[in-house]
C-alpha cells in the first residue's frame, strides 16, 4: 500500500509541473465521494467548467453575469464583479470539487476547494454571492458575516439573484404575450406560423390539433388570415392535423 501511495503521489507531481492536469474522477465505490479536479475556467460567480465536466457551487447563489446593483446611485456590474472574484480566488491553481448532487442542467453540484479554501464559503463571506437557503444553510453564517461588515455586494442596494431570474422570466413572459397579436379584424383567426426549425410555413384553423397552442409572432413574419384560400395565396399550407 505504501508503494502505491508513492507511486500516486509522484504520478500527480508530474501532471502538476506539466500544468496538464485533465478531469480526474474518484468514482463512487463504497459510498465515496466523486472528486473532479483540475484547471477551471470561471463561467459565472456560482459555476465553472473542469474540463468537459460543468460545476454548480453548492449552497450559494450568486448574481447573474448580467445583474447590476445600486452603489451609491450609480449602476455596478455587480454579476460581473461575482465572477471576476471567484477568478481570483482561484487564480492558475488546482481545483478539486466534491460532488454531492447533480442538477437538472445535468452540472456537478460541489464544494470546490483551493488547497484548504472552500471557494463556495469565500464566494459568500467576501459578499459575491448569498445563501442559497431553498437547497442548504451551510453558509448562513457566512453571509452574515458579509452582511454585517458590508463586503462586496453588501455595500450595495441589490436584488437576491433567485428573485432577478423570476423578474426576468416574468419579463420575457409579458413580451411573449405581447408578441401574439390578435387579429385585425374580427373573425381573421386562421394562424399562420413559421416553423422554428425548418421554416415552413403552415396554417392552422380552430379544430385542428394544434390550433390552440400555436402562438403568432407577427414580428417574426408571421400572420392572421381571414381564409384559407388567403392563406394558400400567401404561401402557407394548411397543417395536416
Amino acid at each position: 500500500m505504501k508503494i502505491l501511495s508513492f507511486v500516486f503521489s509522484v504520478a500527480l507531481g508530474a501532471l502538476a509541473s506539466l500544468s496538464v492536469f485533465a478531469t480526474d474522477k474518484a468514482n463512487t465505490t463504497n459510498g465515496a465521494l466523486q472528486v473532479i479536479s483540475g484547471r477551471a475556467d470561471v463561467t459565472d460567480g456560482d459555476s465553472l467548467r473542469i474540463g468537459a465536466e460543468r460545476i454548480r457551487l453548492f449552497g450559494i447563489d450568486a448574481l447573474e453575469g448580467k445583474q447590476t446593483c445600486n452603489y451609491r446611485g450609480e449602476e455596478w456590474a455587480c454579476g460581473r464583479s461575482s465572477r471576476k472574484a471567484l477568478e481570483r480566488a482561484i487564480g492558475n491553481k488546482l481545483v478539486a470539487c466534491t460532488v454531492y448532487d447533480t442538477d437538472r442542467y445535468k452540472r456537478a453540484v460541489s464544494i470546490c476547494r483551493v488547497g484548504e479554501i472552500d471557494l463556495n464559503e469565500a464566494q459568500v463571506r467576501n459578499g459575491w454571492a448569498v445563501a442559497y437557503t431553498q437547497y442548504s444553510t451551510r453558509y448562513v453564517e457566512a453571509e452574515k458575516d458579509a452582511h454585517a461588515n458590508n463586503r462586496g455586494i453588501w455595500r450595495s442596494e441589490f436584488v437576491r439573484p433567485h428573485e432577478y431570474r423570476k423578474h426576468i422570466r416574468e419579463v420575457n413572459e409579458a413580451r411573449a404575450k405581447a408578441n401574439q397579436a390578435k387579429p385585425v379584424k374580427i373573425g381573421c383567426d386562421i394562424k399562420g406560423n413559421i416553423s422554428s426549425g425548418s421554416g415552413n410555413r403552415i396554417f392552422h384553423v380552430r379544430g385542428q390539433r394544434d390550433y390552440e397552442r400555436t402562438s403568432i409572432n407577427v414580428k417574426n413574419g408571421e400572420q392572421w388570415f381571414c381564409t384559407e384560400e388567403e392563406s394558400w395565396a400567401a404561401g402557407w399550407r394548411k397543417a395536416s392535423r
